[in-house]
């Protein structure tokens, strides 16, 4: 097929771009957020096309995958006409929960995939058709080291996006392991909470290098309240990193017994971290358990027949 898709989600989409298809990425001379074209920093096949907006209308595409609610007039703008559509929710609800409207509930002949079970509970859809296909990864390797008494966190814009993304706790784990936090925007992090920088580093290292930096690291800590299913977490998972984690949205489906620790209780969580960092040895047993349960559900091939199953039956 030929599958007309945004970049948007850099992540999510390299995984998904390993399959049979073209993919045609749309592309702008500023390369801004409806335009971006091709990743520069994950390593996307040659199947991933770009294509300037006035040149979609003489292409044959098959399906259309959107992500935000705008792309559904850049289609009507851009193509002239509608094929069959998928929308793809990422998030979990950020309004009313539970009774947070979806955009494409009221969209007619549009499939609606959630990226969890948990976002599908919480959005409102309405009458429109409504599955799940959960994350896969590409399978960066077991490289868990764990040379460095440290805690990798992984989050962009932790200072804006505060609760939400856990920042406030990120002292009370700095008092239990020395952190580096990765991302976009962590600049100035450490002062902003009031902690010893030594305590709080901040790094935003290229993609390609971000899980050699991560396995370093003894522990991985997830300290999100209100996202979606965080694709840091599954990968450091695949490194075979052991996992500290709150049991919110739908972490506690993610990470099984065996493959890291996973509370709302603050006390149990730190009290994990110190555990991990003080046992090099229990931090790689928990890491292989983490690894394993990781592959088991959200491996490549799993998810791109789940999707391969689902773009047959929208284009039949």
């Amino acid at each position: 097929m030929r599958i007309l898709i945004w970049h948007v989600h850099g992540s999510w989409t390299t995984a998904f771009v390993q399959g049979p298809h073209t993919y045609l990425v749309p592309v702008t001379p500023d390369r801004g957020p409806d335009g971006l074209g091709r990743a520069r920093t994950w390593d996307w096949p040659d199947s991933v096309v770009e294509v300037p907006p006035e040149r979609l209308r003489d292409e044959d595409i098959d399906l259309v995958i959107v992500q935000r609610p705008h792309e559904v007039a850049l289609v009507d703008r851009w193509l002239g006409r509608r094929p069959p559509m998928v929308y793809l929710e990422h998030n979990a609800p950020d309004g009313d929960v539970p009774d947070t409207r979806h955009p494409a509930a009221d969209l007619p002949g549009v499939t609606l995939v959630h990226v969890t079970h948990f976002n599908r509970l919480m959005w409102d859809a309405g009458p429109t058709e409504t599955t799940v296909i959960e994350h896969g990864i590409v399978d960066p390797g077991h490289r868990w080291t764990g040379e460095l008494e440290r805690a990798a966190v992984v989050v962009n814009e932790p200072i804006r996006r505060g609760r939400t993304t856990g920042t406030d706790l990120l002292p009370e784990f700095s008092r239990a392991a020395p952190l580096d936090v990765f991302g976009m925007r962590t600049d100035g992090l450490a002062e902003h909470l009031g902690v010893d920088p030594e305590r709080c580093r901040t790094r935003d290292v290229p993609q390609s290098d971000l899980h050699t930096e991560l396995a370093r690291r003894r522990v991985y800590v997830h300290p999100v309240r209100w996202t979606s299913l965080g694709l840091s977490l599954l990968e450091a998972m695949h490194l075979g990193m052991p996992v500290v984690a709150l049991a919110t949205t739908e972490v506690t489906e993610a990470v099984p017994p065996g493959a890291g620790v996973v509370s709302n209780r603050i006390d149990v969580l730190t009290d994990a971290v110190r555990d991990f960092l003080a046992d090099p040895l229990h931090a790689r047993t928990v890491g292989d358990g983490a690894r394993a349960a990781a592959l088991s559900r959200y491996g490549l091939s799993r998810f791109l027949d789940d999707w391969e199953r689902l773009l047959k039956e929208v284009t039949r």
